[in-house]
């Protein structure tokens, strides 16, 4: 555990589920007040709330669309009005879907970007505005993929919002380090999710994606949530622009793992 993140104050967008869930989860153990966002599994985040607060935290569940100004800006008003502060902002909240891009339609092409990558310019551009403000030392935790480097057909729509988010999240680094605001990038791999669990039931599918991982498993939402933990305290305090990838290897180039090639 990391003793200075108690009673710090944090907002997760998409903290219903997945990934989500388990850093919402890790940041009660932290004893850190937590908003946890949704779309609309209110359900699952208010689980996710009883959960924190069994771990030793807070939380409070708020409904809000990350692809809107208002909808950041609602997180934003409720950390402060429950809270009184803000310290951390944690863009987990994303979607993907499978075209052929010859066949990709417009508006799933603009749903993924204005999702994945809209929704965290925008909740980016809150939590600074809070912090440049107050003159504050923040944290900005920005959820990316290993396919912000890894090509992925039929999901051209989703690489291009991560590789996005990837020149977002160093750009914005490097423009606030002065103000000692702090930002980077969790990049996970083959993470055990509800999003993957109908792909990991297929015995084949998931053979065929555990041979993609140097490390031959598949990762866990808590392992993710370890390093959010991390990234969200002083033990980092050195740390920006970096991409931290969560992934058993699978940037590496795992076809070349015995010496082939």
């Amino acid at each position: 555990m990391y003793q200075d993140l108690e009673n710090k104050v944090a907002v997760i967008t998409g903290a219903s589920k997945g990934i989500g869930t388990a850093i919402a989860e890790r940041f009660g153990k932290e004893k850190m007040k937590v908003v946890v966002n949704y779309h609309s599994d209110e359900t699952g985040a208010q689980e996710t709330v009883a959960i924190i607060k069994e771990n030793g935290g807070d939380g409070i569940a708020v409904q809000a669309d990350v692809e809107t100004e208002e909808g950041n800006q609602l997180l934003l008003n409720q950390a402060i009005d429950k809270f009184g502060d803000l310290d951390l902002w944690v863009n987990n909240a994303g979607m993907e879907n499978s075209h052929e891009t010859h066949e990709l339609s417009l508006e799933d092409w603009n749903k993924v970007i204005n999702v994945n990558l809209t929704g965290v310019f925008l909740g980016a551009k809150t939590a600074l505005a809070y912090f440049v403000e107050k003159n504050k030392k923040g944290n900005i935790i920005n959820m990316s993929s290993v396919h912000q480097q890894i090509p992925w057909p039929t999901f051209a729509h989703y690489a291009a919002s991560k590789g996005g988010v990837k020149l977002f999240t160093e750009t914005i680094a490097m423009e606030y380090a002065e103000k000692n605001i702090r930002v980077n990038n969790i990049g996970p791999g083959a993470i055990n999710t509800p999003i993957n669990a109908k792909k990991f039931a297929d015995p084949e599918q998931l053979a065929a994606t555990t041979a993609m991982v140097p490390m031959k498993k598949i990762g866990e939402p808590e392992e993710v949530a370890a390093a959010a933990a991390w990234l969200a305290s002083a033990e980092s305090s050195y740390v920006t622009g970096i991409t931290l990838f969560v992934d058993g290897g699978m940037t590496l180039y795992p076809a070349f793992q015995d010496g082939k090639g």
